[in-house]
């Protein structure tokens, strides 16, 4: 509880903050009591606390008999125009002035008023970074979370839109927030949801990445993501309309989505912008793509190590006159290039823009000619990679998964043969229908198979179809969840 004296309660924030140079206290003078505004600095508008908290306190004139009726009369005549809020515990009060309120005390009131004249920089909205889209929207998530609050508002206009707040980080106090539509939900799920999160102890929250672990199934382990990452305002709208929980964390632009499903990673919403047949043939395509990215390296290695005669004759011949220069086995050459190309590709993403195009020119050299002009490596093993790369970048939110699992299957592909990859694929077959996030199957609506949600699977029926219901995730075949 808060002290009905300003010193007491002065000399508290004082030794809180302990001669921090970005904490601001300012002594005032109203209505013939002492009084005193606290604020952060670079986390307040200076403009709108001069002109509509500072000025108007010092210039009022009508006093009160005691310092409540006092407190009350700035409240309701002078700070009106400005948003308020009254706090009687010391560590909200703490967390507010974190969180960019200024903080009004007056001697003789146990009431502190939070003022919300919040003025810290923070980036504009713009493109998502890595959501890109051909027809959708330019908006992409930012990282303070009021304003990604009000880019999901923008576009869900109905009071069933419920916004949850939840404070995570021992040290950080991260403000949390659970975004759902009320009439679709599923109150089992969301009671789950909140029970992970109040479990996560964390001394601080500083990405959605700290909170995704927590998210997923501690008894289980599983090489795919049961958490949806997203960047775009539009697609997170469309996923609540399903019945599912968004969850932003302040201070980062991605967004998490449970639950989610595994053949959502092969859509994208210029599916449902493009017509019907397109949106099934970029679908397959990044199928077919997640097949060659994950296996063709392994397969590759496999059949030229184990088993040629699966391999055309005159195809045999080229890569039979390729290799025979090369110092490296087939099962080495391949490890050794896609370990160059991690190691490229990382550096590519780290280093600054100014020497991005370096990277990709000594890349170019030293994989593209001069490894194969040199005979280190030979030119169909290096065609495999290059395949390998280009189609993994189809399925971005699948890379960390498939860039674990294709060395893994290199080299079961180089030491045990076809019949090692094969026992391979049914491994991570079951480890994927296996899985679930919070009662509904991972794998649906493939396993189990639900007719009425393959309208919106591999081949996409048109609007006039889709429009007629929405199909949510707790209705699907093997859940254990209740709408």
């Amino acid at each position: 509880m808060l002290s009905s004296s300003l010193q007491e309660n002065l000399s508290r924030f004082e030794a809180d903050f302990d001669g921090s140079v970005d904490f601001i206290l300012r002594r005032l003078r109203v209505l013939g009591l002492d009084a005193a505004f606290l604020s952060m600095e670079g986390m307040v508008n200076k403009q709108i606390a001069s002109q509509s908290v500072l000025n108007p306190l010092v210039s009022a004139e009508c006093r009160q008999k005691t310092p409540m009726e006092t407190f009350r009369y700035l409240c309701d005549c002078v700070l009106a125009s400005v948003d308020q809020k009254e706090v009687q515990e010391y560590p909200e009060a703490l967390n507010l002035l974190m969180s960019g309120f200024a903080l009004f005390l007056l001697d003789g009131c146990h009431v502190i008023l939070a003022i919300g004249i919040q003025g810290f920089s923070f980036r504009s909205v713009g493109d998502p970074q890595n959501d890109k889209m051909q027809r959708g929207s330019r908006e992409g998530f930012v990282e303070p979370v009021q304003i990604n609050m009000t880019m999901i508002r923008r576009r869900m206009k109905t009071t069933n839109l419920k916004f949850e707040k939840v404070t995570m980080g021992k040290e950080s106090n991260t403000f949390v927030c659970l975004c759902y539509l009320k009439d679709r939900i599923s109150p089992s799920l969301l009671a789950d949801l909140r029970t992970h999160l109040q479990k996560a102890k964390l001394d601080a929250v500083l990405a959605a990445g700290y909170v995704a672990p927590f998210l997923c199934r501690p008894d289980r382990f599983s090489l795919f993501s049961t958490v949806g990452v997203s960047e775009r305002p539009d697609t997170v709208c469309g996923k609540i309309e399903e019945g599912r929980v968004a969850v932003l964390v302040d201070g980062t632009p991605h967004v998490l989505i449970v639950p989610h499903l595994f053949m959502e990673n092969f859509q994208s919403f210029d599916d449902y912008a493009a017509r019907p047949f397109y949106a099934a043939f970029t679908r397959i395509l990044k199928l077919v793509a997640f097949f060659l990215a994950l296996f063709l390296p392994g397969f590759y290695v496999a059949v030229s190590t184990f088993h040629p005669e699966m391999i055309p004759g005159p195809l045999l011949v080229k890569l039979v006159q390729s290799e025979l220069g090369t110092p490296f086995s087939i099962m080495g050459e391949v490890l050794l290039i896609h370990i160059i190309y991690e190691i490229m590709r990382e550096a590519g993403l780290r280093v600054p823009t100014t020497l991005s195009h370096a990277v990709s020119i000594v890349g170019a050299l030293v994989i593209g000619d001069t490894a194969v002009s040199s005979g280190l490596i030979g030119a169909p093993t290096l065609m495999v990679v290059a395949v390998t790369a280009i189609s993994s970048y189809l399925t971005p939110s699948l890379y960390e998964p498939v860039a674990v699992s294709r060395l893994i299957l290199i080299l079961i592909g180089g030491t045990i043969g076809f019949w090692g990859l094969t026992l391979s694929a049914f491994v991570l077959l079951i480890n994927l229908c296996g899985e679930n996030s919070y009662g509904i199957p991972f794998s649906a609506p493939v396993s189990p198979f639900s007719r009425r949600a393959a309208r919106d699977l591999l081949f996409r029926s048109g609007w006039r179809k889709l429009g007629n219901r929405v199909e949510k995730v707790q209705d699907l075949p093997g859940s254990t969840r209740q709408s």
